[in-house]
């Protein structure tokens, strides 16, 4: 059975949620090329999640897609809110990656749209199978 259970089924996720991540950033950039405004940034914010979503199969193959997904938006929840403090502007100013991953600014519909990538993350992880 090759549904992650197995070390080639977990080799076989860790695959994929790689090529996930990868098709993520690359919807990221492209989105942030194309288009402008809030959708773009609404767009690059349910993106994260579902950046993170894919690294977290990575990280855990055998993950139930809820529990994925749920741990993606916990964490996308978790640096918007580190928004609130200085850490993370301080952080960013120095370093484009680390504003890239840590933002600057708390912007609470981002909550939301954090919520509907994570969604689509967990429709994706449902439909494709089995890993638990």
């Amino acid at each position: 059975m090759r549904d992650g259970r197995t070390a080639p089924g977990r080799a076989r996720v860790r695959v994929l949620a790689a090529v996930a991540a990868v098709v993520t950033v690359a919807a990221g950039l492209a989105v942030r090329a194309g288009a402008d405004g809030s959708v773009a940034k609404y767009a690059g914010s349910a993106l994260y999640t579902v950046l993170l979503c894919a690294l977290v199969v990575l990280c855990a193959p055998r993950a139930r897609p809820l529990t994925a997904a749920a741990t993606a938006l916990a964490l996308s929840w978790a640096v918007e809110f580190a928004q609130l403090t200085d850490v993370p502007a301080r952080l960013s100013a120095d370093s484009t990656a680390t504003r890239l991953v840590l933002g600057s600014t708390f912007n609470a519909p981002d909550l939301l749209w954090y919520a509907v990538g994570a969604a689509g993350a967990w429709a994706v992880l449902r439909v494709s199978g089995p890993r638990g």
